[in-house]
């Protein structure tokens, strides 16, 4: 039997003697021979709700079916042409009070339609298609009754009736955190559809925690790689970073994907923050003697989460396939990064990229084979449906949220990067100026990502299926770029290579941090680290489909694209100009991200639209054959001048909108 949930809402309508208001599914029926029709959501719920019949109603018949099946369809459409007879037999007998009674009913439909938009429905998925765009595939489950099967999930029902609050009562319902919680899908696919909770999933406090712990990763990271710039400790910086951005990502994902808000779910993240602090503490040194530690902590954290997977797949048999996938596609990784400790370098950077790309990758090629399963021989398809019918998928404002607080931390690292302590009497020289510099950088690369690439959607990259895996691989290379620019920032900031910056300006700390002159790999790092980040912010920018003015852009998106790219290029090439000392290379690429935030500002905007005040005046004038004495009379008498009459008697009129 087919099982895909539907939802059927009504307005005040009475079906089979039972009153249901919009909003609220229809959980039973009656037939015209007087069965009584339930409905199930699952085949999990229907084998509850049989035993449960059974017992309650042993003498009284009735129908059990799976929500969206032949069965349910079948007995909706007895039901409908039932009813539809009963409704022309009531037509025929009472005439025009019929008619009255149906227009009232309409009028009833129609304003409820409205309260509900304007209550429930707001708030669950009209803010949601206000933000990221509209989904026709979108559909919402209330959960706010306890699972109690399988797929509990998708056991409760929304009740729209908006009774007033008991608030003396209300205070005894505090919320008592469990050691324990069955964890509940927070949304999945079924047969093209997505299924999520009404309301909307915020990011947890603990989240933010983790978040923090990253502040410190990016400092130690970063700042390590700026302090030897060259090809060796690019590799450690990005396999390191990489490192630490899976087991993030890996965090993210999951409780995007389950809610459980236990104890036990604080104490795993604990236990992963434990992972990463290791791994943390054994970076530096990643090609050494620290390796062994730095994968063992590694592994740990993501065993772990594999231990995790197999637990779901047990507990959640509704999505135990994809569970299972993922679980293997954790082991599989884990066990080239085992081999890679007792393989001697060069060799192991090999098993090392080859373990990285799995991790990255397995997850998209899993996602793409299930979704265009189409493709494949028949028998392989039906065995892909069958298998993955429920799958879960991933929360848009949680992901979103996550990724933005994310970023927000790598511009907050530029920033802080940027910081030195002066110990001259007047510091107004050209370390402040360069580090004033950087901070207007940081804060266009801020505005440009947040503001203008990431507003303003029609449909954000993750409605958009091969857009959205586009959107979220372009956002590694982006934050990785981004830091490593950073760390050479906070180095050129304090270099001396140019006027006005004496090494006693600084304090003794920064004075060892200076250097003379700026070795060739800084200025890789920090130009070609900008250009990347650029590079990929524009990827990120074309993923989002964005709305367009109803009067038109100044300059459309392609064409910003092309100027951004072309600033990529100019940044891409700047380490060559060797000449350049670091006030002058700041001063370029500040000018450029400036030129790039303008040119966006400038091409977003409408060309009816004034930059200043109210939008332009649309003013209307007429020019036609009236003398200035018969037009002013007319105006103190208060009389109306057509301009079709004057037309009419021969002197054609001619119109200028301005």
């Amino acid at each position: 039997m087919s099982t895909t949930p539907t939802t059927t809402t009504t307005g005040i309508t009475a079906v089979g003697g039972h009153s249901h208001h919009r909003g609220k599914r229809v959980r039973h029926f009656m037939l015209p021979d007087g069965r009584k029709v339930h409905i199930a959501l699952s085949p999990e719920e229907a084998e509850t709700l049989r035993q449960r019949l059974t017992a309650v109603k042993k003498d009284e018949p009735f129908d059990l079916v799976i929500s969206g099946s032949p069965e349910h369809l079948d007995a909706l459409r007895r039901a409908h042409s039932h009813y539809d007879e009963k409704r022309e037999m009531l037509r025929a007998k009472h005439g025009p009070d019929y008619d009255e009674f149906e227009n009232v009913r309409a009028e009833l439909d129609t304003l409820g339609a409205e309260l509900h938009m304007l209550t429930d429905h707001a708030v669950q998925l009209d803010a949601n298609f206000s933000k990221y765009g509209y989904s026709a595939h979108l559909r919402t489950y209330d959960d706010h009754s306890t699972p109690g099967s399988s797929a509990s999930s998708i056991s409760g029902f929304h009740d729209p009736d908006h009774a007033k609050k008991d608030w003396e009562s209300e205070k005894r319902n505090g919320r008592i955190m469990k050691i324990y919680k069955k964890p509940t899908v927070r949304q999945y696919f079924h047969k093209g559809l997505i299924w999520r909770a009404s309301e909307t999933t915020e990011v947890a406090s603990f989240e933010l925690f983790v978040d923090l712990l990253y502040v410190g990763i990016l400092a130690i990271n970063g700042d390590h790689a700026a302090e030897d710039p060259t090809g060796y400790e690019l590799l450690r910086f990005s396999i390191t970073f990489i490192m630490s951005w899976k087991i993030w990502s890996d965090l993210a994902l999951i409780i995007s994907w389950f809610e459980t808000d236990d104890i036990m779910q604080r104490l795993s993240v604990m236990l992963i923050m434990a992972c990463l602090l290791g791994l943390t503490t054994n970076m530096l040194d990643a090609f050494g003697d620290t390796y062994s530690m730095l994968i063992a902590f590694y592994l740990a954290a993501r065993l772990f989460m594999t231990s995790y997977y197999f637990s779901l797949a047990w507990v959640i048999p509704m999505v135990r396939a994809m569970m299972l996938v993922h679980a293997c596609l954790a082991i599989i990784p884990s066990a080239l990064w085992i081999a890679s400790i007792y393989v001697e370098l060069p060799q192991r950077l090999a098993v090392i990229w080859v373990a990285i790309w799995v991790d990255l990758t397995g997850s998209m090629f899993v996602t793409l084979i299930i979704r265009g399963s189409k493709l494949f021989p028949e028998p392989f398809t039906q065995w892909l449906d069958r298998v993955f019918e429920f799958y879960p998928a991933i929360n848009i404002e949680h992901k979103v949220e996550r990724t933005n607080a994310f970023v927000t931390l790598v511009f907050g690292y530029s920033v802080v990067a940027i910081i030195y302590q002066n110990a001259a009497s007047f510091g107004l020289n050209a370390f402040f100026g360069k580090a004033a510099l950087g901070l207007v950088q940081a804060f266009c690369f801020n505005w440009i990502y947040f503001e203008l690439d990431g507003a303003d959607l029609f449909t954000h990259a993750i409605r958009r299926n091969t857009e959205a895996m586009a959107w979220s691989t372009a956002h590694i290379p982006f934050i990785m770029s981004f830091v490593l620019a950073a760390a050479a920032l906070s180095k050129l900031v304090v270099a001396t290579d140019c006027s006005d910056t004496k090494l006693e300006a600084l304090t003794e700390m920064y004075m060892l941090k200076s250097e003379p002159e700026i070795p060739i790999g800084l200025r890789w790092f920090y130009c070609a680290g900008l250009g990347i980040a650029l590079l990929c912010m524009g990827i990120i920018s074309i993923c989002n489909e964005h709305k367009d003015p109803a009067m038109g852009m100044r300059v459309r998106k392609s064409k910003r694209m092309a100027n951004r790219f072309a600033v990529c290029i100019i940044l891409f090439c700047l380490p060559t100009a060797h000449h350049l000392n670091s006030l002058q290379l700041i001063s370029i690429t500040t000018g450029l991200t400036i030129w790039v935030l303008l040119v966006e500002l400038f091409g977003c905007s409408s060309p009816e639209e004034s930059f200043f005040g109210e939008k332009k005046q649309c003013k209307y004038t007429a020019r036609c054959k009236i003398s200035k004495k018969d037009l002013e009379s007319a105006v103190k008498g208060g009389h109306v001048i057509k301009v079709s009459e004057l037309s009419d008697a021969g002197e054609k009129a001619q119109f200028e909108i301005n």
